[in-house]
Parts: C-alpha cells; structure tokens; sequence
C-alpha cells in the first residue's frame, strides 16, 4: 500500500508477527532506474524478512531491468501490481488499467521471468470497467500463467476507472470471493491468494479452505494486533511468547529515536504506533497524545505517554 507498508512500518510489524509474508509500497520502474536514492528505495533491515517487492509499471523491458536491479538486494518475490486503480497509475499506464491489456501483462510477465530467478507474481482485481465477467478474468489468469506467472493475489473486487475513487473504489464494488474459489478449482496448479474485505483471522482461516493463501491490507494498518496469534497458527509448536502491547512500543521506541535523530520523517516514524491499542481502553486517547507529540516533534515522549494512559 503506498505510503503505509514503509520500511518503518515493516519492522513495528515484525515486533508483533516474525513469519507473515510482508509486501513493500508499490514502487514505479521509473523510481527504481532513475532515482538518485535507489539504495534508500530498496534497501531494507533484515529483521523485515520475508518481504515481497511490488513494482508498478507496464513496459516490458522497463520491469525486466527493474526485477534485475531488485534481485540484488535480497527480496523473496517480486509482484506486479496489475490492481491499483488510482489516478496516478492509469495517466502512467500501470496498476488496473494493464487488466484490460492481458497480452501487455503477459510479456512483462515473461521478460521479468526470463530476467531474474526470483519469483514473479501477480496482484490483480476480477475484472475492471467493462471486463468484469468470469471468462474474461479466467482467460486472463490462463494467459499470464503461461508466460511464467504461479502465484496470483486476487483482490476480490472490480474496479472502476473512472466516477469512483480509490478509496471508493475499496467499498463501493460488491466483493466476489466465490469468483476467487472458482479460479482455484479452475487453476489448481496455482497458488491462489485471496484479498479484499478480510479483517480477522477467523475470517482468513474459512478462506484457507478454499484458497492457497489470504492477503490482509488495511486491517493490518488500522489493527496491526490482531497479526499477534498469527505465528502459532501457523506453527503451533512454536514456544514463543505472544508480544503485549506495551512490549512492542517499548522495543519499537529505540529504533524509532535512532532513526529520528538521523533525519527520518517523524510523521512516518509514529503512524505504525497509532493503530496498536485498537479497540481497547485508552485507545483513542493514546491516538490523541501521538497526535500531539506529533506537533511537538518530541518522539521522547511516548514512554511518558504510555506510562500515563497505562
């Protein structure tokens, strides 16, 4: 998710969950072959492993350079955004306009393959504009599967370029998960990942019985906690002890100073911490004293604040 899966946020994540696979903000093929601060784009700490890359773009060779710069810095997947329906991407030709362009995909797909050895995925809608009927979405993953594509995440929703907004666009379509169901059962042979709508565990496990895998986005961000269960259900030997909330912050806090005091953006340093008291008491007030240390620019006061509120 731009401007909310930052490299800040992927470390606050791995104090509360070591074994989900984390993704990157989209990143554009322009950003990563022009930009002057490529390594600041790319490089990551190794306590955020494993971490997929997600490129936006749509030229073929572009992506193949890009995938070939990636592949050296040690991700674990590189995906291909093929479901963003914001403004920016469409002008860009990249994102959910390339679902009506299943050929294009294709050979970026295929160039991106032939590349690098890294895995290359996919992450799409079911359909987009007019192209919102199941065969058009089954001939889609058909022919981006062929050209080397085994692993679709598919947000069960269509999306409309135009008269809705991106957040609209994350509500306002109806959710379709029966048409992810049957990809699977259409495509066995591939792995098929779930999106859109899922807010708990519970609603990710009943998914797990139809699907290979579940991407949760938005939730993560607003309720980051609920992942704090999701490494012994994964691995229930694991004798690990379930963080607290207080624990997170206070392991979180030596990196989020250090990373002040060298220039980092207070602002994205913090907003991981807003959403970790969700939904419990002194919640929204711990939501409004980060506000204010926010204005002050003082981040040595989270310690005093959590000790207050609890």
């Amino acid at each position: 998710m731009m401007g909310w899966t930052t490299r800040h946020y992927r470390y606050f994540f791995r104090l509360i969950c070591k074994k989900a696979l984390l993704y990157t903000e989209m990143l554009t093929t322009g950003a990563i072959l022009n930009s002057p601060q490529r390594d600041r784009l790319l490089s990551f700490d190794p306590s955020e492993k494993t971490l997929a890359i997600q490129l936006g773009g749509g030229i073929a060779s572009d992506l193949a350079r890009a995938a070939k710069i990636v592949e050296a810095y040690d991700y674990s997947e590189i995906n291909l955004n093929v479901g963003c329906p914001s403004d920016r991407v469409q002008s860009g030709c990249f994102g959910a306009v390339l679902l009506k362009d299943p050929t294009r995909v294709a050979d970026c797909i295929a160039e991106m393959c032939a590349a690098v050895k890294l895995p290359i995925t996919v992450k799409t809608r079911i359909g987009v504009d007019d192209c919102e009927s199941y065969d058009y979405l089954a001939q889609f993953i058909q022919q981006v599967s062929l050209a080397g594509c085994e692993t679709f995440i598919i947000h069960a929703r269509k999306a409309w370029l135009s008269g809705l907004s991106p957040k609209e666009n994350r509500e306002i379509p109806p959710l379709n998960y029966n048409w992810v169901y049957r990809i699977k059962c259409d495509f066995p042979h591939l792995n098929i990942v779930i999106n859109g709508g899922i807010t708990c565990l519970n609603t990710a496990q009943e998914h797990l019985q139809q699907v290979d895998g579940v991407m949760i986005g938005r939730a993560a961000w607003y309720n980051p906690y609920l992942f704090a269960e999701l490494d012994k259900l994964i691995s229930p030997l694991d004798t690990s002890i379930i963080p607290n909330r207080l624990s997170i912050v206070l392991h979180y806090l030596p990196y989020l100073e250090e990373a002040f005091m060298s220039g980092e953006n207070l602002t994205h340093l913090i907003q991981p911490l807003f959403g970790l008291f969700h939904g419990v008491a002194g919640g929204r007030r711990w939501r409004q004293k980060l506000s204010e240390i926010l204005q002050m620019g003082n981040p040595l006061k989270i310690k005093e604040v959590l000790q207050e509120i609890y």
